[in-house]
């Protein structure tokens, strides 16, 4: 019999699965460096994620036109690469958003029993 998987794995695959919308949700307002897209994240939700997370996930969107990136010079010192969305981007986060209250709201009522100990 195979062992059952701890409910911790099933959260971490289940946080992996929405960090895209996630993070176009995280652009919606405007051009963020990466640093920033994670305090956004850790800030407005429980996502807490590492920059090696984020890196590669804003280079897949990069690569699928949903983003786009540009350096700007930092008083701070270096330059940061900035991130923001693009139209494509935009329309994507719009489709995934309505697909995820269609699907949590049918989970909340198929769930609904569970919360009351049934």
């Amino acid at each position: 019999m195979p062992e059952l998987e701890s409910p911790d794995k099933w959260e971490v695959q289940l946080r992996k699965g929405c960090l895209e919308l996630a993070i176009l949700a995280a652009l919606w307002g405007g051009k963020l460096y990466g640093l920033e897209i994670l305090r956004h994240l850790e800030s407005h939700s429980d996502l807490i994620v590492s920059e090696g997370t984020v890196y590669p996930l804003l280079s897949r969107l990069k690569a699928l036109g949903l983003v786009r990136s540009e350096w700007v010079e930092s008083d701070a010192g270096h330059p940061r690469k900035y991130y923001a969305l693009t139209p494509a981007g935009k329309k994507r986060g719009l489709e995934m958003a309505a697909i995820w209250t269609r699907f949590s709201s049918s989970m909340d009522k198929l769930l609904a029993p569970l919360g009351k100990g049934k």
